[in-house]
């Protein structure tokens, strides 16, 4: 599955210690102040190397044109702009109101603090992407384009959703790796279909009984300790809150539309709670404290089911839970006493057991 973002679903890898991970992630030593390390871009870009009174060219270093020199060249009907890590500082100095049939503009990887020029795109422009900036602050203007499609303020230093409410025609939204504590100001984005929150602060999950038509929901590496108000998302197809404080699997019983559950790195010690969601396909469960393999045998649409480095001893139990399981392809268990112990039968078991699935931790059975 390709993502938009880098807080993204990682498959166990073998790579990955036996030693419990979730002690740091309880602890919440693996979030820092500062998430984003801005690259060094302070000192201008210089054509040559002072010495004394002379100027020496060096040919070997290239010129970096003048903002305003960057969209130069652009036709007056331009409706896709990309301008990606050319160190651009200012929004002032694009000219940017020249461009009457704008849909779309990209700014990623720059080194914007503030987006208050979009006041000069035009009103029905659908797509704005900031990723990997220097913002703190959304821009009231931003606003004021209310048939925006999707927004994408990633990899910034934002703390407040704001300035985001009259986005009624919003589908995607990604706010990934900033400071933000609070899910707020969404209400109106009845048609949004992908949120996502991952790398930031928020502790609750809340404020989003209005997005009925919401299909992705990404949290992962934030600071929630249980699932709640989910309930209104009934045509959520992705969850995915990976390296949270989550103990408990709770709260999803109205996710009836459900097809991939992301909680590893959390401190999950039982399986249950899924009687509901039987379009489950993928599961994963890597890195919790489960020590038993149960609750499973009814979700007859998985394929695949991840729940490595947990604490799961019988074979029996797997097989019992997956064996009628016909749509099953993929397995990792590795990590568990049932391979620690038995390095050697380990996988021939569960061919044996399991004779449907394709693939077991990473390798594939045939």
């Amino acid at each position: 599955m390709t993502l938009h973002n880098s807080i993204s679903v990682v498959k166990p890898s073998k790579k990955m210690t036996t030693d419990d991970p979730i002690e740091n992630v309880l602890s919440g030593s693996d979030h820092t102040d500062s998430e984003v390390e801005d690259a060094d871009a302070s000192q201008p870009v210089s054509r040559g190397i002072p010495t004394g009174s002379n100027i020496i060219d060096d040919p070997n270093i290239d010129e970096i044109a003048a903002d305003g020199d960057l969209a130069a060249d652009l036709p007056d009907d331009s409706e896709f702009i990309e301008l990606v890590h050319l160190k651009i500082r200012s929004m002032d100095d694009l000219d940017l109101q020249r461009f009457k049939n704008l849909k779309s503009l990209v700014l990623r990887q720059n080194l914007l603090e503030s987006v208050g020029a979009v006041k000069y795109l035009p009103d029905d422009i659908e797509e704005l992407d900031f990723y990997d900036n220097r913002i703190k602050h959304i821009s009231s203007h931003i606003n004021e384009k209310t048939q925006l499609k999707s927004l994408d303020f990633s990899f910034n230093k934002i703390k407040n959703i704001k300035n985001v409410e009259d986005l009624v025609e919003l589908e995607n939204l990604y706010f990934v790796q900033n400071k933000i504590s609070h899910i707020v100001n969404l209400e109106k984005m009845t048609k949004l279909k992908n949120l996502e929150l991952g790398g930031n602060r928020v502790s609750k999950i809340e404020n989003l009984d209005t997005l009925v038509s919401l299909e992705q929901l990404w949290l992962g590496k934030n600071y929630v300790r249980k699932f709640e108000n989910l309930g209104a998302l009934k045509n959520l197809k992705i969850l995915s809150i990976q390296s949270n404080k989550i103990t408990k699997l709770e709260g999803l019983d109205e996710l009836e539309n459900l097809e991939e559950l992301y909680v590893s790195h959390n401190g999950i010690e039982k399986i249950e709670g899924l009687e509901k969601n039987s379009k489950l396909t993928t599961l994963d469960i890597t890195s919790n404290r489960i020590t038993k393999f149960e609750n499973l045998s009814h979700l007859k649409n998985l394929t695949d089911v991840w729940a490595s480095y947990n604490k799961f001893e019988s074979f029996e139990d797997v097989e019992k839970e997956l064996k009628d399981i016909k749509s099953l392809e993929t397995v990792y268990l590795e990590g568990n006493p049932l391979q620690l112990k038995n390095p050697t039968s380990y996988r021939r078991k569960l061919i044996m057991f399991l004779p449907q699935v394709e693939k077991i931790d990473a390798t594939y059975v045939r």
